[in-house]
C-alpha cells in the first residue's frame, strides 16, 4: 500500500505514525513550514487523511483533494470535521471510540475528587510552607453527592460506574431517555443542574451542543455546585462560567477543555476553586497508542478493500 498517499494533518502516537509510514506514503502537513505549498504539491495524489482531534478537516480541504476517499480521525469527537462535506463527496470518516473510555473516565473522576477535595490548593499550601502557620479550609465530601451526567454515552457510562463506586447518586440528561438505564432521566438540563451537586459534561461537541451549559444552567447548579468538563470547551459558555465562578454563583469547576485551546482565560489562573488540565483526558501512552493504531487499522482496511472498523459517515 506504499503507493497510497496519506495526508497527516495532526500528530499521533509515535509508534502508530511509524506503522502508518511503513504501510503508506505519508505527508505530514502539521510539520510543514509551508503548508499551502505542500498541499499544492500533493493534492492530486492524496487518497486519505489522518486527522487528530482539534485539527480540523473542513470543506475547503476536502474539496481541495479530488482523490480523497477516507478521513481517519485519531479521537472519538468528529466535530472538527465537516461531515456534510464528506458525505457530499462520498468520503468515509472514521473515529476511535471505546479505546479511550477508561482514561477519559479516570480523569473525569480525578477532576471531580481534586476539585471537591481542593487537592491542588492543598498541595500548594504544603509546598509554600504554609501548613505550620495554619490548616487548610475544609473541602467538600465526594461520597453521597449526586452527579448529573450530560451525555450518557460510552464514556458517560464509564464515568457513572466509577462515580457509583464512590457512593455517588447518578442522574442524566440527553436528547431522550435510554433503554435499560436505571438512572433518573431529566428532560431539561437546567432541572438536572438544580438537583445535582456535580454536573459532568461529556456530550459531543458541535453546533447542537454549543453553549448548552449557559448562565442559567450554572446558576441552577449553584454556589455549592461543581462543574466538570471533559467534553468540548464549546459546550460551556466560557464567559458565563468565568463570571459565575468569580461572583460565587457557581462553587467550583474542574476543566480539561476550553473554547479557544490552547488559550485559557487568564481569570482562571488565580482561581483556587478551579482545577485546570491541558486537554489530556486521553493522554496516556496506552490510550494514545490504541487510538493511533485504530486509525491506522481503519486506513489499512479501507485500502485493502475491506469494511472500515469504526465508521462515522
Amino acid at each position: 500500500m506504499k503507493n497510497v498517499e496519506i495526508l497527516s494533518i495532526g500528530p499521533m502516537y509515535p509508534t502508530s505514525l511509524e506503522a502508518m509510514e511503513r504501510d503508506f506514503t505519508v505527508h505530514k502537513l502539521w510539520q510543514s513550514k509551508d503548508k499551502p505549498a505542500l498541499l499544492t504539491q500533493v493534492r492530486d495524489r492524496i487518497r486519505g487523511i489522518q486527522s487528530f482531534g482539534p485539527y480540523g478537516v473542513d470543506a475547503k480541504l476536502i474539496d481541495a483533494l479530488p482523490r480523497l476517499e477516507i478521513v481517519a480521525n485519531v479521537g472519538v469527537g468528529v466535530d472538527a470535521i465537516d461531515l456534510d462535506a464528506a458525505k457530499r463527496r462520498g468520503v468515509i470518516v472514521t473515529n476511535t471510540p471505546d479505546v479511550l473510555n477508561d482514561c477519559v473516565a479516570d480523569l473525569a473522576m480525578g477532576l471531580t475528587i481534586a476539585t471537591l477535595r481542593r487537592m491542588i490548593p492543598a498541595d500548594r499550601h504544603v509546598r509554600a510552607g504554609d501548613w505550620p502557620r495554619g490548616p487548610m479550609p475544609f473541602a467538600r465530601k465526594v461520597s453521597g453527592k449526586t452527579m448529573g451526567i450530560l451525555g450518557l454515552g460510552r464514556i458517560g457510562k464509564a464515568i457513572a460506574r466509577r462515580a457509583e463506586a464512590f457512593d455517588m447518586r447518578i442522574v442524566y440528561h440527553g436528547r431522550k431517555p435510554q433503554a435499560g438505564v436505571s438512572y433518573k432521566y431529566y428532560p431539561k438540563l437546567v432541572d438536572m443542574a438544580r438537583d445535582c451537586d456535580v454536573l459532568m459534561v461529556i456530550c459531543a461537541g458541535g453546533a447542537a451542543s454549543y453553549h448548552l451549559v449557559n448562565a442559567e444552567v450554572l446558576a441552577a447548579l449553584g454556589p455549592e455546585g461543581t462543574l466538570i468538563n471533559v467534553a468540548r470547551g464549546s459546550v460551556v459558555d466560557e464567559p458565563a462560567l468565568v463570571k459565575a465562578l468569580a461572583d460565587g454563583t457557581l462553587g467550583a469547576a474542574g476543566l480539561d477543555v476550553f473554547e479557544a485551546e490552547p488559550q485559557v482565560p487568564e481569570a482562571f489562573w488565580t482561581m483556587n476553586h478551579v482545577v485546570l488540565q491541558p486537554h489530556m483526558a486521553s493522554a496516556t501512552h496506552e490510550t494514545r497508542k490504541a487510538m493511533g493504531d485504530l486509525a491506522v487499522d481503519n486506513l489499512r482496511a479501507h485500502f485493502a478493500g475491506k469494511p472500515v472498523l469504526t465508521q462515522v459517515v
